[in-house]
């Protein structure tokens, strides 16, 4: 299946991933700037994303944790979510999302 991620310079880049395949590990394997610092524990939110509008509603809803997390996140939109609680599934080929332009990802300094 195919992912689509929108970088802050408006680029696309196209990943590949399986069903099964967590958001932010895909989107790290493809060489993005999403850190991801807390490795999916719901404690920070530098693997924040924007899903395309038409996908939001497609997604299974935030948690509450996942809600306040976002809350500290630079470039919040209303369709705002951490990478790291998105599990894909075989209905999300062709999934779109946005890296926002505050995305930092230290490791590469």
């Amino acid at each position: 299946m195919k992912i689509e991620f929108v970088t802050s310079k408006g680029e696309t880049v196209t990943a590949e991933a399986e069903p099964g395949d967590n958001l932010l590990r895909v989107a790290q394997a493809a060489g993005l700037p999403l850190e991801g610092t807390c490795e999916g524990q719901m404690a920070c939110s530098t693997c924040h994303v924007v899903v395309a509008p038409e996908w939001f509603d497609r997604l299974e809803e935030a948690s509450e944790e996942e809600e306040d997390m976002l809350d500290l996140a630079a470039g919040v939109a209303r369709t705002s979510r951490l990478s790291c609680q998105i599990d894909l599934t075989a209905e999300m080929d062709g999934l779109t999302v946005r890296i926002p332009a505050e995305s930092h990802d230290m490791r590469r300094f």
